[in-house]
């Protein structure tokens, strides 16, 4: 959860996964949609589906006790070099180095290392300067206070020097602006999509589609929806959609909400219409509105799902 994701948000959402998924075996056994449901509104969802295949993994292979060695660690979806020596660290104690942005940051820093933390050469050299201080032994609580002194310290922007505990040994602070390190990521311009969504009703229900597992929001349900770039007239081509992707040919009507979202690469705006079925046979699931909350969705069709409501 803490990967891309801070600490204060990912507490609650820590604490009602455990006790729903108490066990490695209660995770590997429960259907996808309750773990997105769980995990809905903490976005990245492919994380989610990542651990729930890396828990039916461990059961099927390792008997459902997670590995104690990087090599079967690094078997397993969604984890790589920094979360394997996270595991090994803290929950094994092994002498183990990490790699977070945070740690990025703090040795960056210390060293004075002014590469782009992105490059392969200079996350390497990262990774071998982390591996050098590990003391042994005490792997756990040194890579946890790494990490919490990049988070709360040696914060990217306005760091804390007169509070830091390696201040004497930071070479970024010897330098009087320890913010040039590590190098600044030029960031691209994020596109912005436009698109149009349907709320196609049957007495009192509506029609939702279950998005295919692996992808962006892998998994999720939401409300029929099209890319409509370069579309001047929306309702004209939510009709098109419907009758191309659906065989559906339908009434549409008036706007009835305009909905934003700004996703790591992509910034979405939803146009909503409710639509009435002249032809043809809806192929979705069929839900009852005040059923709406027991489907996991990302956050722009749950709010679509909340002016239903």
């Amino acid at each position: 959860m803490l990967q891309q994701t801070r600490v204060p948000t990912a507490i609650p959402y820590y604490r009602r996964f455990l006790e729903n998924f108490p066990t490695v075996r209660h995770l590997a056994k429960a259907d996808l949609s309750s773990v997105l449901k769980i995990w809905e509104g903490l976005g990245y969802y492919t994380r989610a589906r990542n651990l729930h295949r890396a828990a039916q993994f461990i059961l099927n292979h390792f008997g459902g006790r997670v590995p104690d060695n990087p090599e079967d660690l690094l078997s397993l979806p969604g984890i790589g070099r920094y979360t394997a020596g996270a595991i090994l660290s803290i929950a094994h104690n092994k002498d183990a180095p990490i790699l977070d942005g945070n740690v990025k940051r703090v040795l960056s820093r210390i060293f004075a290392v002014s590469g782009d933390p992105r490059q392969t050469e200079t996350e390497s050299l990262l990774w071998s300067l982390s591996e050098s201080l590990v003391p042994t032994g005490h792997a756990s609580a040194f890579n946890q206070g790494l990490m919490d002194l990049g988070s709360i310290i040696c914060t990217p922007r306005d760091p804390r020097c007169p509070e830091c505990p390696l201040g004497s040994l930071c070479k970024g602070k010897a330098s009087g602006n320890p913010e040039q390190y590590p190098s600044k990521m030029t960031r691209k311009a994020i596109p912005r999509i436009v698109a149009v969504a349907a709320l196609i009703r049957k007495g009192g229900r509506v029609l939702l589609r279950q998005r295919p597992p692996r992808g962006l929001l892998g998994g999720l349900w939401e409300f029929p929806n099209w890319k409509a770039e370069g579309q001047n007239n929306l309702k004209r081509a939510l009709k098109s959609c419907l009758k191309k992707e659906m065989d559906l040919v339908a009434q549409v009507d008036g706007v009835a909400g305009t909905f934003h979202q700004t996703f790591s690469h992509f910034k979405l705006t939803l146009h909503f219409y409710p639509c009435h079925v002249v032809s043809g046979s809806a192929k979705g699931k069929w839900v009852l509105i005040k059923d709406l909350p027991l489907f996991p969705m990302s956050r722009i069709h749950r709010r679509i799902a909340q002016s239903l409501e």
